[in-house]
Order: structure tokens, then sequence, then C-alpha cells
């Protein structure tokens, strides 16, 4: 407790930086916004005080079973930097805005192609919208898609070739799924394949579905307007990332189910070798 304590305060720190990133990043946060955010901010870092101060978690997965949620900080933070850096280099370019917009311009062109998510992302705009608004449109959905990519496709390596997460400790369960119910019903290695299948569904059709459905949903009620700096950037950011979280819940989870499947067959051939050698 002695050292959780401290651990907690700075992960609090951490994530009050994180939501507070395109506030201080970006030169024309109005006093409103500033004040929402800081709000936000605030109820964000007691929340993760709470969580990690404790012994066992209530709503944050895979705890003990690091760098999963490290890795999705970090990307999160990569993000919004990255998206209030280019958006700022409009008003007051520098050498990395510039540098970080022929990128974003990059990579939102190479992912930009029809039915594609960010190209999916560009034609939700109105269609008179403002030719500087579809930029900016495919530079952050494309920083934000590829990034959130970047992301699974690390946590891949950490699962396939360096065991993520049981590298030579034990891993408990329970510990690190505190929102799966084992007393759900039936067997847990299905319930939890199940799961894991889901997620990955989600998160693979997400990006593609939002789109869409706003698109439609523009057909009935006012569009939702982006041309706010701060809502671009953390509509694209939600849009990207929640589903890649999603997706990299499905592939921890399904992990986790083949773990225990696999250990359940190494407990029965030990008990079955057991029972020869006794008989």
């Amino acid at each position: 407790m002695g050292t959780q304590t401290p651990a907690a305060i700075s992960r609090a720190i951490l994530v009050v930086v994180l939501v507070m990133i395109p506030a201080l990043l970006l030169p024309f946060t109005k006093q409103d916004t500033a004040q929402m955010v800081m709000v936000l901010a605030v109820l964000a870092a007691v929340l993760t005080f709470i969580e990690y101060n404790s012994r066992y978690p209530s709503i944050i997965e895979f705890r003990f079973a690091p760098p999963y949620n490290r890795l999705k900080f970090f990307t999160l933070a990569a993000i919004l930097i990255s998206l209030s850096l280019i958006i700022r280099g409009e008003v007051a370019p520098t050498k990395a805005t510039i540098l970080l917009t022929n990128l974003a311009d990059g990579l939102g062109a190479a992912v930009d192609f029809p039915y594609s998510p960010v190209g999916l992302m560009v034609v939700m705009l109105p269609p008179d919208a403002d030719p500087d608004l579809l930029a900016q449109m495919r530079r952050a959905a494309g920083v934000s898609y590829m990034a959130s990519l970047v992301m699974i496709l690390i946590f891949l390596t950490l699962v396939r070739f360096h065991g993520w997460p049981n590298r030579g400790s034990g891993f408990n369960v329970w510990v690190n799924m505190p929102l799966f119910d084992p007393t759900g019903g039936g067997d847990v290695v299905p319930r939890i394949g199940r799961d894991a299948g889901l997620n990955m569904v989600l998160g693979f059709l997400l990006p593609f579905v939002i789109p869409a459905m706003i698109t439609v949903a523009s057909s009935i009620i006012d569009p939702i307007t982006i041309t706010d700096a701060h809502t671009l950037i953390w509509t694209t950011t939600a849009w990207a990332f929640l589903p890649a979280s999603l997706l990299m819940r499905g592939i921890a989870m399904s992990r986790i189910a083949a773990m225990i499947e696999d250990k359940r067959k190494r407990t029965y051939a030990a008990q079955g070798l057991e029972t020869t050698q006794s008989v």
C-alpha cells in the first residue's frame, strides 16, 4: 500500500495531462471549452486514482498484465498530441508541425479509398463542406486509424512472440478481468471465447458502421458539426481508438481462453499419468 498510493497519484496526473492535451496545445481554445475539459480531466483523474489505489480492480481490465493498458495510454496520447500539433500548425507552423502535416497527408491519402473507414469519415461530411475541413478530416482520420492499427499490431506481437500475459509468472484471470462474471453459467472457456469473438467483430466493423450511421442520421436530424478543432480531434480519436480497443480486448480474451484450455489439458494429462502409475 505504501507504493500503491503514489503510483495511483502519478497515474491520475498522467490522465489529467492526457485529457488536457488538445486544450494545452491548441492556441485558440475558448475559456468555456478549457473549463469543461478541466472538469472532465479531474473526474477522469479521480476515477483513475480510486481504481489504482484499490487492491483489486473493479473496472480496468488486465491491470496486472502489462503493458496492455500502457500501450493503450501511449497510443491515445500519441494520437491526441499528433492531431493537436497538426491543427496548431495551421495557425503557428513550425518544422515539426509541417513534418507532421505532410506525414498525415500521406497517411490520409494512402487509406482514403472508396469504402475504407477513412474514406467513409470524409464522405460523412456535408457535400458543401469546405475543402480545408475535408483535408483536416482526412488527416485526422488517417493518423488516428493508422495509430490504432499500429497499437493492435504491437499487441499481436506481444501475444504471439513474447507470450503475453504469462511470461514466467502467474496470471489471475478473475483479478485481471473484473467485468467478467464467472458465475454466469456454463463453461468459462466458451464464454470467454464468445466474448472475444464479439469484441473482435465489433472492433472490426465499428469504423465502417459509425460513419454510415452518422450519414443516415444526418438526413433525419441536423448533422454533427466538426468545424471546432476540439470536436474534430476527439471525434476522430474516439472513432478509431475505441473500436481498436475492442479488437485488442478480443485478442486478449482469446489468448486467456487458450491459456485456460491449455492449463486444463496439462492438468488432466498429469492426473491421468498419476492414475496410470498408481495402477
